[in-house]
This record gives C-alpha cells, structure tokens and sequence, in this order.
C-alpha cells in the first residue's frame, strides 16, 4: 500500500503598523486570524496569532514545516528614526555625499525646501585616504594606519554599527573589504559594506543604502533572534525565512546581515498575492490596491508578474514627489505607498480642507472607536459612522467598537471646524482619502505610460474592501476581484513567494568594446551569488532572468534589456544593440536614429534566480447566473445617493458560486467587509473570491 505524501504546513505572519497577520495553510484549508500589532514586543503579536490559527487547525508548533515572515520593523526605524548609532567611513572628499545629496531637487523653486536629514550626522562621518577609480584601478593605496586609529575611536564612541562605503567600490571592494577586516578586528559591531550591501553606481543612493542597511541591522538583528528563541521555546522546530523587498524568500541569516532588502517586504508579499489572483484568472493587467492599517499600496501587475525596480525611496518630505525621501538602492517591487490606512489621522488645515495622513494612530493607542485611549479621528472612525462597519463582529468580535466614541471624535476634530454633522464630515473624511488613493493610482499608472482603468482591481487588506467600490467609481475600473482571505492578503502572500533572490553588479561596458569573455565571467559571478542564496532555502529547480540595463553614452539614466541565458560570443554586440533599440522604442515610442557616431552602454548587469512553481489551477470569471437578497440590513451612507440607504448585509460564507448581489449591499467576514456600492453589484465566483461589477455589465 502507498503511503500517502503530506502536504507542508506553512504559516505566514505578517507584522503590519496595526495589525499582526497571520495566515496558516494545512491539510488544504487555510486557517487566518488579525492581533493588534505589539510595538514593544513584534513577536509576540506572531504567537498570540500563531496560537489562534494552530488552535483552529487542531495542530501544535511542533507540525510547522515553514514560517515565513514579512515586517514593516525596518522600514517605521527608518521612518521614524529608531535605529543605532551608525560610523560612517568614506573616502577622503566624499564625507558629505550623503547630505549634499544629488543636483536633482524634486520642486526648483521651493526657497524652504525641506530634505530628509541624512541617517549620519556629520560628525559620525571618517574619511580616509585611499581611492579606486572608475574603472577599478588603485590609484592611492588605503590608509591603513589611519584606519587601525579610526577602529579604535569607533570602538569607544558609544556606536552601535559601521557602515563603510568607498567610491567606485562596486568596480573594485578590495579597499572596503580591507577596511572591515581593519575595523573588525577592534570593534564588536556589525559591519556593513557597500559592495555587497548595493554594488551599483551613483555614490549617493550606495552610500545612502549601506547607511540604512547599518542603521537597522542591529534593531533587526536582535528581533529575529528573539523570534527564534521564543518559537524553539514554543516547541517550533521548523526554518524560518523571510519575504524581502524584491519578492522572494532569503534566510533569517541572511535578512540579519542584509536587513535593508526588508525594508518593503509586507507589500511584496501583497503584490505576489495579487499576481497569484491575476494568473489563477489569466489576467494579464491588473492594479493590485492594499489597505491596511497605516498604509496603502498601489501596485501595477502584468503578465501575472508585479513590476519591479532596482531603487525606491522612504521617508519622503512630500507627497508623491520622487526625490523627497531617501533613496534605498536594492531591488523591489515598485508601487506607490502612502499614508491612508484604517488608522490614518483627520484633521482640518489652516485653509479649512479636510486631510487625512500620515500620522497614524496605528495599533496604539488606535482609532478612537477601538476605546484603547485614542482620542483623533481616524477613517475606521468615519467609516463607523457611515455604517461599513459592523461595532459588535469587527475583528471577528475581538474588537468592541464604540459608535458615539467615533462620533465624538469626528465631531471635535471635523465636524465642529466645518460646521457639519456627524454624518457628512465622516462622508468627507471617506471623500479625501479615497481621493488621495485615486490621485496615487493616476500617478502611479501615468509614470508607467499606463491608463489605470485598463486594468481590474484586485483588492486586499483589512481596509481595501470597504473602500474598494468607491475607488473603481474615481478611477474609472468596472471591475474588482475581492480573493478569499482578502484581509490578511499579504500573509498568504507569503505562503506563495517564491525562494528567490536579484543579484545586480555595475560594470559599464561599451557595445563598440564587448567583450564576451569578460561578460560572461561577470555573469557566472552573479548567477553563483543569487543562485547560493536561493539554493539555502530549497532542492528544486532554479530558473533565472538575466537583465543588462542599458543607455545611450552620456544619458543620466538606463532601461531594461532582457538578456538569453547563455554564454555570449563575439556576434552577440550587434544583438545586444538591436534589443536596446527596440526597448528603448517601446519606452519612448522611438529609438534615436540618425546619429551614427551615438553609442551604446551597459551599466548594470541583474541575476534574478527563483525556484520553479507549479501554476495555480485557472478559474473564469463569471457574472453571475442566482441573484439572491440579503437576510438582514442596516443603514449604510452610499456616495451615489448621499445618504444612509437600507443595505443588505450578506455573511460571506452563506454566498455560493454563481450568486449575485445587488448593490448597495455589504458581505461581512472575519476579517474584513466588502462594501458594494449602489453602481456596482456582487458576484460570487467558484474559487470563493468577490467580483464587484459594474451593473451595466450584464451577460
């Protein structure tokens, strides 16, 4: 008799601003629970997660065979500037890159620009002398007395990490590599280098991301080996990994000693969610939207894959202006972030404009409606008062809300400056920040030469479907896929990441001197390097995509040109050269012809390795064949008619494939509720996921 093969028991946990997600796949069915995020101890929020879900699964720590983990903990320390003393070595002449920042200003004209102040202070910046030039020659040996002095000034300056960066280390790290050895030797602190943090040109976004990367590694460091400790305490035996900010897995090794690829890893585990939806429906474009409790995320998926970029910034000074935060050098899923989450903060400005962001009132003290002593108004608090919300079953019923709590909150901080009733200030709180998340959207499309309402929605997070609806209607989208386990989005996002890892290398080479063997050794390097990485997590095939980024010699800036996986000949310069030119003419509608002597570069090489997933099973959408009445109603405010209309409230569990709904209506559910606006009804589709149509849709 065969014995039958057990699936793996994988949990994910996703630690948010105001809540702790949790998602535990087993035996086939997925188990999820929410705990309000705990600041001062971030693991303990997992467990008390982890305790629920195993208890709902009749399972112990023990049956775990994977977690994977995804936090905000990196990117809120450099947010709000909590993390370590940091020692900054340089060379000589370039101490104050990361200040004087680039000759790029995001507003021109602005006489009271306002900048993020730089991770180092001056004073915690050590030149020494020693320089690599541009094409990795030495040309001044390293000062390695003056470094043994330096070691023994930082040993004794009360720092808490090293952070070395070297000009042109990314075409030669022997100076850096020395330098740590130099440094270690004294010092008992973690020491970061930039040629392996970001080996990629432009000083200012290298020096920028090593800083960071030394800034958070020992807060991060300390928090995955308390994690650790207490899951083996727990009786957990299992590896844990987690999600960093390019999409794949890496181990908690790893994620210690590279701490700033985590920086975004939360929402790329939403953006996988998202790109697992698209292609389980064969869409090939999607506007994945993710809204939680402090944030929301905007994100563009085609051909079932999440846009991606070698650089973002955090901490930026102004809204959606590129160039206002501080820029982090590593690979990422791009999207547009901003400060709209179920905690964000109303207020009413000087001019009397209703604004919501980026305060947030996060998980403590939280939204007035939560009674933990918050007192502000936040969009749960609005979104109270218009009805969304269902007081007693909010949370499953772990949270008790308070109505008149959010009435007197939205009353003080809005309604009295504006002279308007509970009801309307709440609808203009809604108002502005559903705007705001349109505008986001716009942006974000109009940057990729997209038009947004192209695309369907797919839309997840604790908030995102309460104000889904009202999104589609701004921007123009007639339909929105609401997934089965839509409010822990991200964390089953996770359990679908694959083992993955970008490995990227400047080396700029010109097309008119390629030379294949030089390629192709920078190449092997890059391979071994990702493929290593990804190797550490798994025994099944490895895939990768190599991409050269390319430019015209003398532009400030280079695009994408997928390379074969294969080894290059002497031939391959004239197809290299072809492939550029016809990138850049899907880019900006035409290559530059006509100028003979112009000639091509490569700057950057890029290795992504991944291990090879199986595809999930397709479903069709459909439009509903059952239309079927709600069992019980409360008033909801519909946008539509502006007032509170009699809605139907539909437990999501009691809708089977083929039911349509009507709107206006809300389905409820654990975690989360979808509210269907009158223009829009509900269809429920065979894999359990929500599709909001437009009503003049009609089979």
């Amino acid at each position: 008799m065969t014995a039958q093969i057990r699936s793996p028991i994988r949990l994910g946990a996703d630690i948010g601003g105001t809540f702790t997600d949790i998602a535990l796949e087993a035996r086939g069915a997925m188990y999820s629970t929410k705990v309000l995020t705990n600041y001062t101890a971030p693991e303990q929020a997992i467990l008390d997660g982890m305790d629920v879900v195993l208890r709902q699964a009749g399972l112990g720590y023990g049956d775990l065979d994977i977690l994977i983990h995804g936090t905000t903990l990196a990117t809120n320390a450099l947010i709000e500037r909590r993390g370590a003393r940091v020692a900054f070595v340089t060379t000589e002449g370039f101490r104050d890159v990361i200040e004087m920042r680039t000759e790029s200003r995001f507003d021109q004209y602005d006489l009271n620009l306002v900048l993020p102040t730089p991770l180092v202070p001056r004073e915690d910046r050590f030149p020494v002398r020693g320089r690599i030039g541009a094409q990795g020659q030495e040309l001044a040996g390293l000062d390695e007395a003056a470094l043994e002095a330096l070691a023994g000034r930082i040993a004794t300056g009360g720092y808490g990490a090293v952070a070395i960066g070297f000009i042109h280390s990314y075409m030669n790290p022997a100076h850096e590599r020395r330098a740590r050895e130099i440094i270690a030797a004294k010092c008992d602190l973690p020491v970061s280098i930039s040629s392996e943090v970001s080996p990629q040109m432009r000083e200012f976004e290298r020096f920028n991301t090593v800083c960071a990367n030394a800034y958070v590694r020992p807060q991060m460091a300390d928090y995955l080996g308390r994690l650790q400790s207490r899951l083996q305490e727990k009786g957990a035996g299992c590896p844990v990994f987690m999600i960093h900010s390019g999409g794949g897995l890496i181990s908690v090794e790893t994620a210690a000693e590279f701490p700033v690829r985590l920086v975004e890893s939360g929402p790329a585990g939403g953006a996988i969610f998202a790109a697992d939806v698209a292609q389980r429906f064969g869409l090939d474009r999607v506007v994945s939207y993710d809204m939680g409790g402090t944030t929301a995320k905007i994100c563009l998926i085609e051909d079932f894959a999440p846009k991606t970029a070698r650089s973002f910034e955090v901490a930026r000074t102004a809204r959606f202006a590129k160039g206002s935060g501080m820029p982090i050098s590593i690979p990422v899923i791009e999207m547009i972030e901003i400060g709209a989450g179920g905690g964000s903060i109303a207020w009413v400005d000087a001019m009397g404009r209703i604004q919501t962001g980026p305060e947030s009132a996060a998980s403590e003290p939280g939204p007035a409606c939560y009674q933990r002593g918050g007192k502000r108004p936040a969009i749960t608090d609005a979104d109270l008062v218009l009805g969304k919300i269902d007081p007693e079953n909010f949370a499953g019923g772990a949270i008790r809300l308070s109505t008149a709590k959010a009435e007197t909150a939205v009353t003080r901080d809005v309604g009295s400056k504006l002279n308007l009733a509970p009801l309307p200030a709440a609808f203009g709180i809604c108002e502005v920040v559903d705007e705001n998340m349109a505008n986001a959207a716009r942006v974000h499309a109009v940057e990729n030469g997209k038009n947004i309402s192209d695309n369907i929605m797919v839309a997840f997070g604790g908030a995102a479907p309460l104000h889904a609806a009202r999104l589609c209607e701004k921007l123009g989208i007639h339909q929105c896929l609401i997934p089965p386990g839509a409010g822990v989005g991200s964390a089953i996002g996770f359990l679908k990441a694959p083992f993955g890892y970008e490995a990227l290398a400047s080396k700029i080479i010109r097309l008119s001197a390629f030379d294949p063997a030089e390629v192709n050794a920078a190449l092997a390097g890059l391979k071994a390097t990702a493929k290593g990485f990804v190797r550490a997590g798994t025994d099944g095939a490895i895939q990768s995509q190599t991409t050269a980024f390319m430019r015209y010699v003398g532009q400030g800036w280079e695009i994408p040109v997928p390379l074969p996986d294969r080894d290059f000949g002497p031939g391959d310069a004239e197809a290299l050269e072809r492939d550029f030119q016809a990138a850049y003419a899907r880019f900006f509608g035409r290559a530059i012809d006509g100028l003979q002597d112009l000639e091509i570069e490569i700057v950057t090489f890029s290795v992504k390795a991944q291990d090879i997933r199986p595809a999930p099973e397709r479903q069709t959408l459909t439009r509903g064949r059952v239309h079927v009445a709600g069992q019980f109603s409360r008033p909801v405010f519909d946008p539509a008619k502006g007032d509170l209309l009699a809605t139907a409230i539909i437990p999501r569990e009691t809708l089977r494939p083929g039911d349509r709904v009507q709107g206006p209506a809300v389905v409820v559910e654990r975690e989360t509720s979808t509210v269907v606006t009158s223009p829009f009804d509900v269809v429920m589709q065979d894999d359990g996921s929500l599709l909001l149509i437009r009503k003049e849709m009609v089979e």
